[in-house]
């Protein structure tokens, strides 16, 4: 009962919240298109923060009710720092060392709480990281909350993979902790209510307030499963191998190329596929890789651990070949 009001109150919270911010963001928040751009038509953005507002209501419901401890509470708090940062950059852009030390610092927060990056298991060995587990968790942090932000360029894209991504999170989890589980649930369904304003055609975009946010809380309770079992971490990998791909191949390839890397472009695989299929069709195909393709591969590492690294590897090498086919990176 409680995951069903959970549910229903945190879809009709995110909805409403979109509803209201698209009003203000058409007047404060515009994105006009640019040679850039993967849209034609001037767009609010910034609905995001329905998603950030959605979540942050249902957590702290959670947290008063007794149903979510203080020790997983906090370390989830820290998201609102990269919230805070995004939903400022959309007003008024903020140089990227600014962006990137306020990342930096609730990455160290929320591992602080946490004790650091999970140990890694290969096989029947288990690697403790010591100090290293710090380092090794904040670049962890801060490239996942950075890809969410590369990859929400398109229509959907960004909302639908943390909806798949918290959705099958929320199914694992709830073999380790009920309370990471309802954690999960309330950002599914935080960002189902986003969808549906932003499905293609999109009438409000996510912005950075919503993107960076997503991907630091996702990549943040990946990793507090970890602490209860290592093979979550690689489970986590194998869901989010669509936009880790398709992101790190892209700013590798631009990287070699010559290319500055970390100015903003429309070369990843996906935008290229929009620019030929259109929005719609992509979503779609990205749907159909992840439920027919990786979540049977993470059910398999989850039932059998000792395949974890064969896993990833199955997982990811079809992945690569389809994002080259692309051309990612390539302007």
């Amino acid at each position: 009962m409680l995951i069903i009001l959970l549910s229903i109150g945190v879809l009709s919270l995110s909805w409403l919240s979109v509803y209201f911010l698209k009003a203000y963001a058409q007047n404060n928040l515009l994105d006009v298109p640019n040679q850039r751009s993967s849209h034609r038509m001037p767009t609010p953005r910034g609905g995001g923060l329905g998603i950030v507002l959605a979540f942050f209501v249902a957590t702290l419901m959670l947290f008063l009710g007794g149903s979510l401890a203080l020790t997983g509470f906090l370390p989830i708090m820290t998201s609102l720092l990269v919230a805070g940062i995004g939903f400022w950059d959309d007003h008024r852009h903020i140089p990227a060392r600014w962006r990137f030390l306020v990342h930096m610092a609730a990455a160290g927060i929320a591992l602080y709480m946490i004790q650091g990056f999970p140990s890694l298991a290969i096989g029947d060995l288990r690697v403790e990281l010591g100090l290293l587990s710090y380092v090794l968790g904040v670049v962890y942090l801060v490239w996942l909350l950075n890809l969410f932000n590369f990859m929400d360029g398109i229509d959907g894209i960004a909302a639908s993979e943390a909806i798949f991504i918290s959705g099958a999170l929320a199914g694992f989890l709830s073999f380790v902790g009920y309370e990471l589980a309802l954690i999960a649930v309330a950002l599914c369904f935080a960002s189902l209510g986003f969808l549906l304003w932003n499905w293609p055609r999109a009438k409000i975009f996510m912005g950075d307030v919503g993107s960076g946010f997503l991907g630091f809380v996702l990549g943040l309770l990946i990793l507090m499963a970890g602490h209860s079992d290592p093979v979550y971490v690689h489970i986590g990998l194998i869901l989010f191998a669509v936009f880790i791909t398709d992101a790190t191949v892209t700013l590798v390839r631009r990287y070699i190329t010559g290319r500055k890397w970390y100015e903003a472009h429309c070369s990843h695989a996906y935008q290229h596929a929009a620019k030929r299929y259109g929005h719609l069709k992509v979503i779609l195909v990205v749907w159909g890789i992840n439920l027919c393709w990786l979540l049977p591969v993470a059910s398999v590492v989850f039932r059998y651990p000792a395949y974890a690294l064969p896993g990833l590897i199955i997982a990811y090498l079809p992945l690569i070949y389809v994002t080259v086919k692309f051309e990612a990176g390539n302007a």
